[in-house]
Order: structure tokens, then sequence, then C-alpha cells
């Protein structure tokens, strides 16, 4: 029995931890919902669920979980999919998607059940030519991680 314990967190405390133990990625813009994860009373994950980046999803059914970082623990990232599923699920959602690189294994998503559901090029930004967005965006948390959009894989999970 693991005695690592799911418990509420707010949506300060999920970006300050994205921000101080993501590897690639910055912190979240906007969130649904969060959930952290806590062993001896230290946080060490926590998972971000949202609305789908990509526009076409956004039907009103579809959540993303947008970030999932731990500190490594064993088993970690599958009980936050887990509890964000079932948040999901409570919610009424109908399906989830979520990203990984394309460099990374997705173990504890097919583990879980999750399904491949596209293999995506180089993400691309919401910056056009008739409205620039680049320069709007202020860092939330000091300097944003260098890091270079990269082919990404799309999985999907049905909940109903």
């Amino acid at each position: 029995m693991t005695d690592m314990q799911l418990v509420p967190i707010t949506r300060k405390q999920a970006r300050e931890f994205v921000a101080r133990h993501h590897r690639h990625s910055q912190p979240h813009v906007v969130e649904k919902f969060q959930v952290g994860l806590a062993k001896d009373g230290e946080l060490i994950g926590v998972g971000v669920a949202g609305l789908p980046s990509a526009r076409l999803l956004c039907d009103g059914e579809t959540v993303e979980i947008t970030r999932l970082c731990t500190t490594g623990e064993r088993n970690a990232a599958s009980m936050l999919y887990g509890a964000l599923l079932r948040a999901a699920r409570a919610l009424g959602y109908a399906r989830a998607f979520t990203y990984t690189l394309q460099s990374e294994s997705g173990a504890s998503l097919k583990a879980s059940g999750w399904t491949l559901d596209a293999e995506l090029d180089v993400p691309q930004t919401w910056d056009r030519p008739n409205r620039s967005r680049e320069n709007s965006k202020a860092p939330l948390f000091g300097e944003p991680p260098a890091f270079k959009p990269a082919p990404r894989i799309r999985w999907r999970k049905e909940l109903r």
C-alpha cells in the first residue's frame, strides 16, 4: 500500500509546482480543476484539467489534462490521472485528451487505458499575422523554461 494521498490544492499551488518541477512546460494559464498528491505532508505531484487547447475539440463535453507533473515517485502519475478522470466523469465530461512529447513513452497513459488518438507535428502558436499574441504574454512565474515546440502524441480516454 502506498503512503501517497490525493489532496486538494489551489490554482496558485498547482502553477507554482509546475513552474518548479516540470521539465519542459510552463505553468498552465487556464484550468477547470486541479488535484495534488502528497507524501508525508509534502506535495509531490499535481494534475490540472482545463479546456481543450485544440478549438475543434471544445465541444462542451471534452476536457484536457493540461499538466501532470510529479517529483518522480512511483505510480504518482497514474494516481493523478485516475483522480482527474474520476472528477471529469463526475462532472459529466464524455471524453478526455492529453498530450505527450513523441520522445516520451506514455507508459502511465497506456497502463491506464488511454488510446493513441493522433501523432502531431510541431504545434502551432495562437499568433497570427492579423492578431499577434506572442508579445502579449508576460511570464507569470519568471522566465519561461527554454522549450522548443516538438512533435506530440494526443491521447484519448472515453469517460462514458
